[in-house]
């Protein structure tokens, strides 16, 4: 038994930790949705010579009409984006690298979500870890079982609420959100994957868990039955034995101590016992007396 409840929380402890690493990878990288946006070309420059507009060698010249015959999907580059929880990465059209910017305020209640998403996470693991190596006593070790279970269980509600709040208000923002950032394209990136992947592992583990806590009670239960079973069985057993042998020994400690003489005087008929008079003590003077006496 004690074998197979340290593998079920060796289980636990393991679960507990692909969830906390997972949550915590998606938690700090940008790549929970990416795709492309649609956005008009810029100008040709000396820098740049390729996916521009070019104009000719009076582009600059204010008083010039210029016209661009490129038509439809020609007239726009579509660039690259990758966001997060935290941040939103966009290609740099006009340069090279990447331009950020931070939309935890549109996410706040996903952003809180997931903190205290991980934050239950390390308590249950801790918990998880303090029940495997430093429990000896079985009740001790219920009781940090049931508390790693419930901590657990709560995690993985509050990480299921911040990606599904995730995914609800990044499809309104790609409905209802600003033209020049709607994404032309876009999936969910693997940032998503490890986060429902950190859920899945979290699930497991406060599911091993409390069936390990469950498992543990009822075989108490079932083991304790067994012995009061048992003891009453022996009780049921040994007591008649133990009557006739205890009152066989008094019986005899009795008559070899009483006399039991008959009353006559009783109304009942009920008999009387004497105890018997120990010997006088025998004088050792007079006897040496009388045996002078016998000599003369």
């Amino acid at each position: 038994m004690k074998t197979t409840r340290k593998c079920r929380a060796l289980l636990s402890v393991g679960l507990n930790l692909l969830a906390l690493l997972f949550s915590t990878t998606a938690f700090i990288t940008t790549y929970w949705c990416e795709g492309t946006q649609r956005v008009p070309k810029p100008n040709c420059s000396k820098e740049r010579r390729h996916n521009c507009i070019d104009y000719g060698v009076n582009e600059t010249d204010p008083s010039k009409v210029h016209y661009s015959w490129e038509t439809g999907d020609d007239r726009f580059l579509f660039r690259h984006f990758h966001t997060g929880i935290w941040y939103s990465c966009e290609e740099n059209i006009h340069g090279g690298g990447e331009m950020c910017v931070c939309i935890a305020g549109v996410l706040w209640l996903s952003v809180v979500s997931e903190v205290l998403y991980i934050m239950l996470l390390v308590v249950g693991f801790s918990l998880m870890c303090l029940e495997l190596f430093h429990s000896s006593n079985v009740i001790d070790g219920l009781k940090l079982n049931a508390f790693a279970a419930v901590f657990t269980v709560l995690s993985g509600l509050l990480g299921m609420v911040a990606h599904m709040m995730y995914t609800q208000v990044f499809q309104i923002t790609v409905s209802l959100g600003p033209e020049d950032w709607r994404p032309h394209t876009w999936d969910y990136g693997w940032s998503f994957c490890m986060a429902w992947g950190s859920f899945t592992c979290c699930m497991a583990a406060s599911v091993t868990t409390l069936n390990s806590y469950t498992k543990t009670v009822i075989e108490f239960r079932h083991k304790r039955k067994l012995f009061e079973q048992g003891l009453r069985e022996e009780q049921t057993f040994l007591d008649p034995e133990a009557f006739h042998y205890f009152r066989d020994r008094s019986v005899q400690s009795i008559s070899s101590s009483i006399d039991v003489y008959p009353s006559h005087g009783s109304s009942h008929g009920s008999s009387r016992g004497k105890m018997r008079s120990p010997p006088a003590p025998v004088d050792q003077s007079d006897n040496t007396e009388s045996l002078g006496e016998e000599q003369c």
